[in-house]
């Protein structure tokens, strides 16, 4: 078989106990192969049901026994007609024994593969573990459990039990669900397998691996500690986004007789030169240029290469720190997981002490990272102890990549508690706020967490695999409603929502609530002049350009205006593609406030630069920009006394204008009581 190439036994329960839940059974089922025909075409599937009234298996004409089990397909390469049978899968009426359909499962992979393909052959066993299982003609159940392990990790089989169950059990079934469910947690004590159990169709649907993806290292060699202390590793990947498969281009144009034309669409690229729209430039005349200002700079392959950076393949240790020094929103990208060599007694002992070490000393570690030789770029990530509860799982590290100063993003935003009283809310308001986000917990005391994230698949994929197969079959489908299975994981749970309508209730009565109108959307934030005013016409012109000039800019400010100074500021100011808007608002800003007090005829223009003054202040506040400010303030305060402007200082003093304090921004270097002593209201000058 292929390297990547599996094959699968599907193993399900149609007893009667089970007809409830087959529509979702059917449904995951289906979905396994869908994905298998997108991913994994060459895969091979086979479907066993047991519970049926009939019994159709080659183990019952060979040696007898293994009754109600049949055989639904024998295990062949994965089509679409078997989406369809898995989509009708027949119901039994008698209950079913889950050991015999395992056996005549192992069966089929023994008799197909003998003791070839091991590791990628798996059992996939599906029921409520509600039917009582028959005693042997021989031993004990557990003797028949060890029997069946043997086999399986003598030929490679791997086994998955997905129990479930929607309701508490109750009567005489209670004592039948605990007898399977210590018969199935045997089986991963005893071989390769693993036990799942799942309350709802939500978590079944997820509770499987619908696609399956071969693990690959994307690093193998030395944890360096110093140079004479090094640890064999091997790094995975941890967790990775789930992207939609790739939709290539598809041309119809290759003729319906041509069986061999592979529908590819093939595009080419053709330079032409400037001076000559006929002239096609070759590679060789080609060269890569880089903006720098007003001119493109051309460098050429050779000095591309010299000047990258080409450090060493490496995992270095560059010390450890305490665990709280490391935010949570700082980590980027995916999550790897470092392992010791398999092969490495040593290096497995090694990681183990350490990691134990770190988590008792509640530690961290400082890598830096090189993963391949020639990578072009150099990663620092933080190294997090995984101790591992189960004695043959040896302990771990998870790896994820720090922020370099540069990825950093710095947003600051005022607090809550600078709002005036009336926006605060009051104790009872607080108190429904409070009650309504305990009671629309997802983790409820009495029952497991729903929505888990390990059983919750992403609706977004599943609906696109759904439509996909549907369109396979019928060209012309539209696409069909949401499943309601899916609409569970993007809607608010019916169930939930009716035992806690209390608390929604609660938050409506202390809460105003009204629908928000659907605003049209503006290029441009004007004060509107009142009508009939002198300033209306010239206002509209204004307007009317500033319109104009937004909308070719994309509807971003690039220049404080005169028509609305404080809303033009207060938008450059909230623009984050470039670092250096903050520092041009607050310049041109101040050159307006300037020019208003220099220009102004018996303090005219002093209420406006009031205004732009406090905007100013404001803006500083917001973007820890304080020391500019409070050197503005001292230097506007001396242009006014040496130029005969000492009744804008008075101004000021009336309208309490003072230094930015440590209390209002943190970096400044103003105390409290310096600011309130600030004498913004000057001294006569000396004749």
């Amino acid at each position: 078989m292929a390297r990547n190439k599996e094959a699968l036994v599907l193993l399900l329960d149609v007893g009667p106990s089970m007809h409830h839940l087959l529509p979702e059974v059917e449904k995951i089922c289906s979905m396994i192969v869908q994905k298998k025909l997108v991913y994994s075409k060459y895969d091979e599937v086979g479907v066993v049901l047991f519970g049926t009234e009939e019994t159709e298996n080659e183990l019952t004409m060979e040696v007898g026994g293994y009754e109600h089990v049949v055989v639904l397909q024998n295990i062949k390469v994965v089509d679409g007609d078997l989406v369809e049978t898995l989509k009708q899968i027949p119901r039994g009426t008698v209950p079913g024994d889950f050991l015999d359909a395992i056996v005549v499962g192992m069966d089929m992979l023994i008799k197909k593969y003998s003791s070839t393909n091991k590791g990628k052959k798996r059992l996939c066993l599906m029921t409520n573990g509600l039917s009582p299982i028959k005693d042997p003609y021989e031993g004990s159940k557990e003797d028949q459990v060890n029997a069946i392990a043997e086999q399986m990790t003598s030929h490679g089989m791997k086994l998955e039990c997905v129990v479930v169950r929607e309701s508490v059990v109750c009567g005489e079934n209670v004592s039948v669900m605990e007898e399977n469910d210590r018969i199935l947690n045997l089986f991963p004590q005893k071989s390769c397998a693993k036990t799942i159990f799942v309350e709802s169709s939500t978590s079944l649907l997820g509770a499987l691996k619908t696609r399956n993806i071969s693990p690959v290292t994307i690093f193998r060699g030395d944890l360096e500690i110093s140079p004479k202390l090094k640890i064999k590793v091997w790094v995975y990947k941890k967790t990775s986004e789930e992207k939609f498969p790739t939709l290539k281009k598809y041309s119809d144009k290759a003729p319906s007789t041509d069986k061999f034309a592979s529908h590819e669409v093939k595009v080419d690229y053709e330079y032409k030169s400037v001076e000559d729209a006929n002239k096609v430039v070759p590679p060789e005349q080609r060269i890569k240029g880089y903006r720098y200002g007003p001119q493109v700079v051309p460098i050429s392959a050779d000095e591309w290469d010299a000047v990258k950076f080409k450090p060493e393949k490496s995992v270095k240790l560059l010390g450890f720190t305490d665990s709280s020094n490391i935010m949570r929103h700082h980590y980027m990208k995916d999550v790897n997981i470092f392992i010791a060599d398999p092969g490495d007694q040593n290096a497995i002992v090694a990681v183990s002490a350490l990691a134990r070490a770190m988590k008792e000393m509640h530690k961290v570690a400082i890598l830096r990272c090189v993963w391949r030789q020639g990578q072009g770029n150099v990663v620092v990530g933080v190294l997090t102890p995984n101790v591992s509860d189960n004695d043959h799982v040896p302990d771990s590290f998870y790896f994820n990549i720090l922020p370099f100063a540069e990825d950093v993003r710095e947003f600051q935003f005022p607090s809550f508690s600078n709002l005036p009283a009336s926006l605060l809310p009051d104790e009872e308001q607080q108190e429904a706020a409070d009650n309504f986000v305990k009671m629309l917990d997802l983790t409820p005391s009495d029952r497991k967490e729903m929505l888990q994230p390990d059983f919750t698949p992403n609706p977004v994929l599943e609906r696109f695999y759904n439509y996909l197969e549907l369109k396979s079959k019928h060209p012309d489908a539209a696409v069909p409603p949401l499943d309601k299975t899916l609409k569970r994981i993007t809607e608010p749970d019916p169930e939930l929502l009716a035992q806690k309508k209390s608390a929604i209730d609660s938050l409506l009565r202390h809460f105003e609530v009204k629908e928000k109108p659907k605003l049209k959307k503006s290029t441009r934030r004007m004060r509107e002049k009142p009508s009939g005013s002198d300033d209306e016409d010239n206002y509209r012109r204004i307007s009317s350009k500033t319109e104009v000039e937004l909308i070719e800019n994309g509807g971003k400010v690039e220049k404080i205006g005169d028509s609305t100074p404080v809303q033009d500021f207060e938008a450059m100011m909230s623009r984050r593609d470039n670092p250096e808007w903050v520092n041009r608002a607050i310049t041109e800003m101040k050159n307006k406030i300037h020019d208003l007090i220099e220009d102004s005829y018996e303090g005219d223009n002093y209420a406006k630069a009031l205004d732009l003054l406090v905007a100013l202040r404001k803006g500083c506040i917001l973007e820890q920009e304080p020391k500019q400010f409070n050197d503005f303030l001292h230097q506007l305060c001396k242009f006014c006394l040496q130029n005969d402007l000492r009744s804008f200082c008075d101004f000021l003093a009336t309208k309490g204008i003072t230094l930015i304090s440590k209390t209002e921004a943190a970096d400044s270097d103003v105390t409290e009581e310096e600011a309130r002593s600030f004498l913004v209201k000057s001294e006569p000058k000396p004749e």
